[in-house]
């Protein structure tokens, strides 16, 4: 790009080129409007105090940083440490003993203000003493645009740091209170009849804990009563919904009702007392003489079913979820299970992925299942997890397997 300035004055002098003293000034103008867009560019601009004869001489960047009149002349470099803010005033005094005490050079960054408008100026004075000349020179710099920046970023470090300190402290409440209102997590519950392993896989820190439950209630016939569940949302709001929904089943469990009329009383409570909620559920009932597993669902997954080492989803019976609409009724469905039969109920934390389709992850887990040991679920949930959720898990999942022993 042509500069204008250097132009203009090379058009200017070009008759007096043909002479070494007319080439010497067209290089000195040169030169200088060369310098003048340097300082235009770079925020910068120069200075020289004559300690001698007390004369000095700006350039015009220097004038404009300082907001300062060029006709009041240059400020005498004693008088430097005035013009700063007072807080800033003791840096710009060592500065000066430095240099005209010590003939150290050094520099000193400190505020000014200009028309009412605080600015950062960075300043660096080397003394040139030599025979009867001393003097300092100056190169003064406006930094306020690079300290705004640079503000601006530790604000954002500093309020990214609290938002993740909030993050973590949350998460440590939500696994407490998980932990309280769930004992027993990634447990296994031993009945003479069968066997019920548990697993609970938090996303993790930054997704925070999710609604997801699960409940195995021992009952007065010597049944059990086994539910997984799934309330909408994260964090402290989802943990108080879920165990609601939690204890309000356990005690409709003592009925010794049915499992779609436990969905009907569940979602009546979340309907009537729990406004703006939404969650999934399936509810069954394993008898313990016939083996008979009855259970209804309430828009949640349908549990996977392996015998002899064949995996299929379970058909599932009508079912909305809860607190959608009071018009639908919740349908019930039955199978008789066989010994070495595995039931495996899961929240859609194990099979939703964004990258996936859902029936992939259906796919996957019923794959994984096949090969799940009824007598040594413990490790097996674990790989079953790992396998079909992957390491780093983008949703709450928990996973209730039930080994049919006889």
């Amino acid at each position: 790009m042509t500069l204008p300035a250097p132009t203009a004055v090379a058009e200017k002098t070009r008759w007096r080129h043909d002479t070494p003293d007319g080439h010497m000034a067209v290089e000195r103008h040169l030169l200088t409007a060369r310098l003048a867009h340097a300082e235009r560019l770079g925020d910068m601009g120069w200075a020289e105090w004559d300690l001698r004869t007390g004369e000095s001489t700006w350039s015009d960047g220097v004038y404009a940083m300082f907001g300062r009149d060029p006709g009041d002349g240059p400020i005498p470099l004693c008088d430097l440490t005035g013009h700063a803010e007072a807080v800033d005033r003791p840096g710009v005094d060592r500065l000066l003993r430095c240099v005209m005490r010590r003939a150290v050079p050094g520099e000193a960054e400190f505020r000014v203000r200009r028309h009412g408008e605080l600015r950062h100026l960075r300043v660096v004075l080397d003394p040139v003493v030599s025979g009867e000349r001393a003097a300092v020179y100056g190169v003064v710099q406006d930094v306020t645009v690079r300290r705004r920046a640079e503000r601006i970023m530790s604000d954002s470090r500093d309020m990214l740091l609290r938002v993740r300190e909030q993050a973590a402290e949350e998460h440590h409440m939500s696994v407490a209170l998980r932990e309280a209102i769930m004992p027993g997590l990634d447990g296994t519950i031993d009945l003479p009849y069968a066997r019920v392993t548990v697993r609970y896989a938090a996303a993790g820190v930054g997704s925070g804990l999710g609604g997801d439950w699960y409940d195995a209630v021992r009952l007065s016939d010597g049944g059990v009563q086994l539910a997984i569940g799934d309330v909408a949302g994260h964090g402290m709001p989802a943990l108080a919904q879920m165990a609601q929904l939690r204890h309000a089943l356990a005690g409709l469990a003592m009925t010794g009702h049915s499992p779609d009329r436990l969905l009907t009383w569940l979602n009546d409570l979340v309907l009537r007392r729990m406004p703006e909620t939404t969650a999934t559920a399936v509810v069954g009932r394993l008898d313990p003489v016939t083996g008979t597993f009855t259970w209804a669902q309430a828009g949640h997954p349908a549990p996977i079913l392996v015998r002899d080492g064949t995996a299929a989803q379970l058909e599932p019976p009508a079912g909305v979820l809860l607190g959608a609409t009071s018009d639908e009724p919740y349908g019930l469905a039955s199978f008789r299970s066989h010994p070495g039969d595995l039931l495996l109920l899961f929240t859609d934390g194990l099979v939703e992925r964004r990258t996936r389709d859902i029936d992939e992850g259906v796919a996957l887990t019923m794959a994984a299942a096949a090969t799940l040991p009824v007598g040594d679920l413990e490790d097996g949930l674990d790989r079953l997890i790992e396998v079909v959720g992957g390491p780093d898990p983008e949703d709450d999942t928990c996973v209730l397997a039930v080994g049919v022993l006889g």
